[in-house]
Formats: structure tokens, C-alpha cells, sequence
């Protein structure tokens, strides 16, 4: 009985709040996978998530790093009389266990949304008041992911409300990354990285280049005002706690170029990379973006470095990122409306970036780079000719030649 007693106490010091933390090594890097949102909104069941499972699988994505199915909002059914919730008798009669074995089967992991409210951004059922009883449910139904929103959360301190899901997912056992998706209002970065392995930078990402779209109380930002908002958060990112662009809107309506450009950043970034279009019917220029193994490579980087905006000259912007032993990625982008043509003199512009320590004396060490896109190379010790059309982009993996 004293025995039994000592280990119950030992127990509840574990998990209580005061010592409980999120689950670590499930994103050394950014987390890749699928949402149900940005494309389908409310309009999911079973039947699209199975689906989409066996498209991530039989179409590359697996193979390129995807791993996470995620639910979006809408999967709820009501509380049982104990006040168990229950998935949308309708639209998941199978329930989510069933579903998670199913991803699970084939290699990959399921993801579930829920909300910090009394109810979600849809209406549904949300977790105030149930996080304990809504993790040990995630826990058994085998989910791996949760999103957790900002919706009807007036009075909620959003690092406490936070807090309580962290050590309520970590008190039910099972390893669940713990993405907050509280659209920045709270200055995340400033308390998430201890409770989250990746936090929302601003509201609701939208399938345009550089737009701002108000929806009644609240906006949506296309992709480079996205971008813009979160520049100066670079020095919060890192291997474990990661700045969330949101969800990305490839083969959701934007140009092709935009689309490179759009998957491009994400990835100097270091931002999740979690697709949001139909994976079942996207053509094979969309797949061949979102399974782009070298530009997948520079987001999933162990060093975890955000790029930084090095130069802007009119509408071109050059980006870098270090990137673990001693290669550099760079990043030229054409904001402009028109196709842009410049020779990029390496010499001039010597690579260097304060947050990593390393700069790179391009007058002393020659590079050898290769396109990322394009599958051309070529080295340092000329010029680069680049010919960039509107929103479009040239990236370079940059690697120190043998002897330099």
C-alpha cells in the first residue's frame, strides 16, 4: 500500500503543472504534412481523409517527408452525458480511431483540431473546461497532432489557456505535437517556445500574392504580407519551436511562379510545411512543387536557422539561410510586376548572418551553387545572370568547393 501510495505521488508531481512540459523531439524540424482547411472548410468526412492519406502516400509525399493527415475544424459531433466528445455521426460514422489506424497503416500520422473556447472558429464543440478529458481522448483514439485555435476565448489568458493543453496532452501519455494557432495576438513567441512546438505569426493565410482580405471581424493576408509580418521573428525560431506561416496554398490559385516563390520562402523560413490543397486531383506541376526534395531539404535543415532578408534593390530581394556544413541557401525574388533582369556580382555582397555567427567571404572562398528549381550550377566566381519573372524566384544552394 506505501508503495502504491509513493508512486501515485510521484505521479501526480509529473504531471502537474508546475512540472509538466510539452513533448520534445517531434519537431526538431518543421513539420510537414496535410490540413483539411484552407481547401475543403467544413466539407470533410472519413471518406476525403482516407483518401487523402493514400494520395500522400501513392503520389511522393510520404517519401519527400510529409507525414502528418490533419482534421481541421467541423469533425465534432456533441458531448456524451459524461462529457466525452464525439466525432460527427454523419460525416466520421466509422469514428477517429478507426480513421487513425487507417493513416497509421500506411505509414503516417493523424492529426485533430480543437479550440482554446467554449467553441471553435465553426461552432463546433470546443476544449475550455474539457482539456484533460479531451487529451486522454485524443490520447486513446491515437491521435499525433493537435491545432489548437483562438475562437470564443474572451476572458482566457492565452499563455495560460495554452499551458493547460500542453500539460493536459502531456498528462495523457501519448506524444502530440501541439501547434498554437492563436493568429499572434498574444505575442506567442515570447512564451510558446516552452509550450508548443510551433505558434501561428498572424491570421488566416489567403490563396493570393500580396493581398489583405477582410472577412467581417477579422483579415487574411496573402502570401507575402505573411511574409512581411514575420520577418523581424526570425531569432525565435529553432529546432523544436517553430514560427508557423500557416498553411501553405499551393495548387489553391496562385500562378505557377507565385506557387515556387510561395513553397520557396516557406522553406527559407523554416516555416511548417503543411500542404492545404486537394491532394487527390492536384496536376503534376503542382506535385512536383510540394515534392521538391532540395528546396524540402534547405526547410527541414538540422541547423533550423530562419532566413534573413539580406538586401532589397527595387522590387529584388535576396535572402539567405546557413545551413549545416557550411552551405547557404539563397533566395532572389521578384516582388516586381514585370520580369526582372540583373547580374548579381557574389563579391560585392558578401553572404553574412549575425543570429548563426558565420559569414562567408565570397572574395577569399569560392562556392559552388546549384538551382534548386532549375537543376543548373554553377560557382561564385562570376556573376549570376538571373532573369526573374513577376513573383518569381531563383534558389541556390550554395556549397564551398573542395580546396576554396
Amino acid at each position: 500500500m506505501k508503495k502504491s501510495l509513493i508512486a501515485a505521488a510521484m505521479m501526480a508531481v509529473l504531471v502537474s503543472p508546475a512540472h509538466a512540459q510539452k513533448f520534445e523531439g517531434l519537431a526538431d524540424t518543421p513539420q510537414m504534412g496535410w490540413n483539411s482547411w484552407n481547401k475543403f472548410g467544413c466539407e470533410i468526412n472519413e471518406e476525403l481523409i482516407r483518401e487523402t492519406a493514400d494520395a500522400m502516400v501513392r503520389l511522393g509525399m510520404k517519401d519527400a517527408g510529409y507525414r502528418y493527415v490533419n482534421i481541421d475544424d467541423c469533425w465534432h459531433g456533441q458531448r456524451d452525458k459524461d462529457g466525452t466528445i464525439q466525432a460527427d455521426p454523419a460525416r466520421f460514422p466509422s469514428g477517429i480511431k478507426a480513421l487513425a489506424d487507417y493513416v497509421h497503416a500506411r505509414g503516417l500520422k493523424l492529426g485533430l483540431y480543437s479550440d482554446a473556447g467554449a467553441t471553435t472558429c465553426g461552432g463546433r464543440p470546443g476544449s475550455r473546461g474539457h482539456e484533460y478529458q479531451d487529451a486522454r481522448t485524443y490520447a486513446a483514439w491515437g491521435v499525433d497532432y493537435v491545432k489548437y485555435d483562438w475562437c470564443d476565448t474572451k476572458g482566457l489568458n492565452a499563455e495560460g489557456a495554452y499551458t493547460t493543453m500542453r500539460d493536459a496532452l502531456r498528462a495523457a501519455g501519448r506524444p502530440i505535437l501541439l501547434s498554437i494557432c492563436e493568429w499572434g495576438d498574444n505575442k506567442p513567441w515570447d512564451w510558446a517556445p516552452n509550450v508548443g512546438h510551433s505558434w501561428r505569426t498572424t491570421g488566416d493565410i489567403y490563396a493570393c500574392w500580396d493581398c489583405e482580405v477582410s472577412l467581417g471581424s477579422w483579415s487574411t493576408f496573402g502570401v507575402m504580407k505573411i511574409v512581411d509580418k514575420s520577418l523581424a521573428l526570425r531569432k525565435y525560431a529553432g529546432p523544436g519551436h517553430w514560427n508557423d506561416l500557416d498553411m501553405l496554398e499551393v495548387g489553391n490559385g496562385l500562378t505557377p511562379d507565385e506557387e515556387r516563390s510561395h513553397f520557396s520562402l516557406w522553406s527559407m523560413m523554416a516555416s511548417p510545411l503543411i500542404s492545404g490543397n486537394d491532394l487527390r486531383s492536384m496536376p503534376e506541376s503542382v506535385r512536383k512543387i510540394l515534392t521538391n526534395k532540395d528546396v524540402i531539404a534547405v526547410n527541414q535543415d538540422k541547423l533550423g536557422v530562419q532566413a534573413l532578408r539580406m538586401l532589397t534593390d527595387g522590387p529584388l530581394e535576396v535572402w539567405i539561410k546557413p545551413l549545416a556544413g557550411n552551405d547557404w541557401a539563397v533566395l532572389f525574388l521578384n516582388r516586381g510586376e514585370r520580369t526582372l533582369e540583373r547580374a548579381y556580382d557574389w563579391n560585392k555582397q558578401p553572404l553574412s548572418d549575425d543570429l548563426s555567427k558565420r559569414s562567408a567571404d565570397l572574395k577569399k572562398t569560392a562556392f559552388r551553387w546549384s538551382d534548386l528549381w532549375q537543376q543548373r550550377t554553377g560557382d561564385t566566381k562570376k556573376p549570376l545572370a538571373l532573369k526573374l519573372p513577376a513573383h518569381g524566384v531563383t534558389m541556390l544552394r550554395l556549397t564551398p568547393q573542395e580546396g576554396a
